[in-house]
Order: C-alpha cells, then sequence, then structure tokens
C-alpha cells in the first residue's frame, strides 16, 4: 500500500508543475474580432450593469455567478498534513475545483486566505457574495470550523457548505444506509460507535439520526474515551455540538474503547489515527459487525484484517479497496442541485436527500458486501443528487426558482454533459497536451 501511495506522490510532483495548476478560466462567449468587444464590454456591457443594479437578482441571469462558487480554506488542517498554509493548500482546493467542474458541471475558484482568525476570516468571506453563487469551506482546523459555519450559514444569501462535515456526512449516511441493507438490521435498532468527536463524526452523526438512527443507541468515543458526562461538562469540551453529544448514550456508559464496542453492530471511525481498530475490537462486535475506518491514507484498520476478524461490510475513504467513501461522491452534485434553483442555502435535509439519493442508486445496481456506494464513474448519479437536492430545496422554500423534476433533470444533464464534453474536446485537439508529454 506504501508503494502505491509513493508512486501517486511521485507522479503528481512531476505532473504539477508541467501543468502550472488543474483549472483556469475559459470563453463562454464567441468572439470573432475584436469589434465583438464592445458587446462583452465598453460600452454594451453598461447596460446589464444598469440592469443589475435596479434589480440584484439579476446578477445570476446576466453572469456566470449562477454556475460559480468559491473553495475556501485557510490551510489549517489539510487532508492528513495539519496546518500547512494557504499557500501549501492551495493544490488540494484546485484539486476541488477540478471535481467540481467534472462532476457536477460547477465552476469553482480556488482561494486561500491568509487569515487564521475567525471573525475576520468571516468578514473576507462574506464580501465575496457578490461574485459567487455558493462557498465550499475546506479544510478548516476545529473547533473554528463549526463557528465558521454556523454564522456564514446564518448571514449569507447564498449556500454555504463545509465539507469535511456535511460533504462526508452525507456520503457516509449513504454507505450506512446500504450496509444497513447488507446486514439487515433497521437502523433504528442499530447500535453505533462514532469514534472521533470532530467535524467529521459529528455531521455524520447528525444526518443519521435525522436517517432514522437512535441516538441513543450511539456511544461516542473520543481521545478521554466514552463522551458521557453531564450537559455542562459538554458544553465546555465541545461548545458547538454539545447539544447533539449529550442526546447520545442513553445507557450512560462509562469507559473506553473496548466497553464501546462490545456488541456494536457499527463503528464509523474519523480520528486520523491509523490502526486505532484492532482485529480484538472487531471480535467484540455483534455480529455481521460493519466497520467504516475513515483516516485516510491509512485507515484505522486494513479491510483484510477487519474482514479477517468477523466484519461482514468494509469501508475506507481509499480508491484501492471496495466501498471508498469520499466526499467526492456528494459535493458535485449537491452544489449542482442547489445551483440550479439558486437556493439561498443547503439545508441538513437537502444533505439527508443527496444521502439517500446515493444510497438509491447503488441499491438499484445491485447491493453487496462490496458494493455499497457508487463509483465516481458513475456519471448518473450525480444528476439523481443534483434533481433530488433540488426539489427538496423547492420543497423547503430555500430556492429562489422552481421547478419539475423533468426540468431538473434536463438542466441537470446538459451542464454536467457540457463539462465532460468540454475537457474531452480540449484533449483531443491538444490545448490539453498529454500527460506522457511530461516524460519528454
Amino acid at each position: 500500500m506504501k508503494k502505491k501511495h509513493s508512486e501517486a506522490a511521485e507522479t503528481a510532483a512531476k505532473l504539477h508543475p508541467f501543468y502550472r495548476g488543474k483549472v483556469q478560466i475559459a470563453p463562454k462567449v464567441p468572439v470573432n474580432s475584436v469589434k465583438d468587444f464592445s458587446v462583452w464590454y465598453t460600452p454594451g456591457v453598461a447596460e446589464p450593469c444598469r440592469i443589475i443594479e435596479n434589480d440584484p437578482n439579476m446578477s445570476f441571469e446576466h453572469t456566470n455567478r449562477a454556475n460559480t462558487i468559491a473553495v475556501i480554506s485557510d490551510g489549517t488542517r489539510v487532508l492528513g498534513l495539519g496546518d500547512i498554509g494557504p499557500l501549501a493548500a492551495m493544490p488540494v482546493m484546485e484539486g476541488k475545483a477540478l471535481l467540481f467542474k467534472v462532476l457536477g458541471g460547477v465552476d469553482a475558484v480556488p482561494i486561500c486566505i491568509d487569515e487564521k482568525d475567525p471573525d475576520r476570516f468571516i468578514g473576507i468571506v462574506k464580501a465575496l457574495e457578490p461574485s459567487f453563487g455558493g462557498i465550499n469551506l475546506e479544510d478548516i482546523a476545529q473547533p473554528k470550523c463549526f463557528y465558521i459555519l454556523e454564522r456564514l450559514r446564518r448571514e449569507m444569501e447564498i449556500p454555504v457548505w463545509h465539507d469535511d462535515q456535511q460533504g462526508t456526512a452525507a456520503v457516509t449516511v449513504a454507505g450506512m444506509i446500504n450496509a444497513a441493507r447488507i446486514v439487515g438490521k433497521p437502523l433504528n435498532e442499530m447500535k453505533i460507535v462514532m469514534l472521533g468527536a470532530g467535524a467529521a463524526s459529528t455531521a455524520t452523526l447528525r444526518i443519521l439520526i435525522m436517517a432514522g438512527v437512535n441516538p441513543e443507541k450511539v456511544i461516542v468515543v473520543d481521545y478521554d474515551g466514552i463522551v458521557s458526562g453531564t450537559t455542562d461538562e459538554l458544553k465546555d469540551r465541545y461548545p458547538f455540538t454539545y447539544q447533539l453529544l449529550a442526546s447520545t448514550n442513553g445507557e450512560k456508559v462509562r469507559g473506553g474503547l473496548e466497553t464501546a464496542l462490545r456488541n456494536a453492530d457499527a463503528v464509523i471511525a474519523y480520528t486520523a489515527q491509523p490502526g486505532l481498530l484492532k482485529p480484538e475490537h472487531i471480535r467484540l462486535m455483534a455480529h455481521d459487525p460493519i466497520v467504516f475506518a475513515g483516516s485516510n491514507p491509512v485507515p484505522e484498520i486494513w479491510p483484510e484484517d477487519a474482514k479477517a476478524a468477523g466484519a461482514r461490510v468494509v469501508a475506507t475513504g481509499r480508491s484501492d479497496f471496495p466501498n471508498q467513501i469520499n466526499n467526492s461522491l456528494g459535493f458535485p452534485g449537491i452544489f449542482r442541485g442547489a445551483l440550479d434553483v439558486r437556493a439561498r442555502t443547503i439545508t441538513d435535509e437537502m444533505c439527508l436527500e443527496a444521502a439517500k439519493a446515493l444510497a438509491d442508486y447503488a441499491y438499484s445496481k445491485g447491493l453487496d458486501e462490496n458494493h455499497i456506494v457508487p463509483s465516481m464513474d458513475d456519471r448518473e448519479v450525480f444528476i439523481e443528487e443534483a434533481v433530488r437536492v433540488a426539489l427538496k430545496a423547492i420543497e423547503q422554500g430555500v430556492a429562489r426558482l422552481t421547478a419539475t423534476e423533468k426540468e431538473l433533470r434536463l438542466i441537470a444533464t446538459e451542464r454536467i454533459t457540457y463539462a465532460w464534453k468540454l475537457i474531452e474536446t480540449m484533449m483531443e485537439s491538444g490545448l490539453i497536451p498529454p500527460m506522457e508529454e511530461a516524460d519528454r
């Protein structure tokens, strides 16, 4: 596994400077001669400016704002690298922008901000609102990521989303819905152990409860052991999520990891602690246990070790194992749906609808222990997500536009197909040179 990871790193180090980044800005309009600039720029451009001044909502009609989001980070928690700063975070944000475009047809601008103070960071993001139809927050350390997301969602009139929270939650819940189908256990009866109380774990817990999981049957384990205590104690330790955590552990079990896992039906781990789970831990669990080991690139337990210890369904964040729980299955389609109806926010209900769309799509293709979520190669799944998310936004009254399911499907299909055709055309024409040229 280490060899494969090192090969990818070596290739990335060679190709990134060859292409000098992964995304660019390209024209959308025809330019046959310099005379056309009189329409696209001065003097003709003054008229759409006047129209927008009189009706700010027309900015979605006369500019690309309706299909443009910002991918924003302060570089304080990048992948498994930690606080590497905004400059070093840029390759990740560019990569995210590439995924948005190719998988969801969404134009995304990577923006790395050199500001660690959460209030000043919030002020900068809010000031960007006139330029974008949505904001994707990325790789921001906790606990400030909770505070930043909460305030921006409340104070901005465009969708603000933290992929490490809501994105991880949507895809994880999709996987858990289908894993429960495989083992034949109702979600509301399952005992689930959450390892970690960070952004990914707590957001996943929130959406799991919305999906039907009984919070009293959930045990959360952090570095101090099982999370259990008075509300005041939880408030001191987890100021942004204490009410959620206080709803768990109905039997007020105390102890450590082994105690929590005894007779558990599932464990979901987002700990950034490779090897935390041992085979003997899996053997403590109930019959046909479900194991989601989300630490990346090295999971909390290797799938083969979990399987040998009795796990029925195992998922990781890696692409070289079955059941990859990858945010990239979520955010392109979710934002596609939110943008297509010009949603003002992305609600938890919209995230749950995306999770159900992912789960239903995988179910329709045939479930087994090694296929509980779709693959990123399944282009249609992003269209399904977009339609379901957009319809939920309309239902909840957070959409500026309304449309039928048929209309939404046509819009999402056209925009996602356009993105694929664009990159294929540029590759075929040589405007994007083949990777082999980097060896010359």
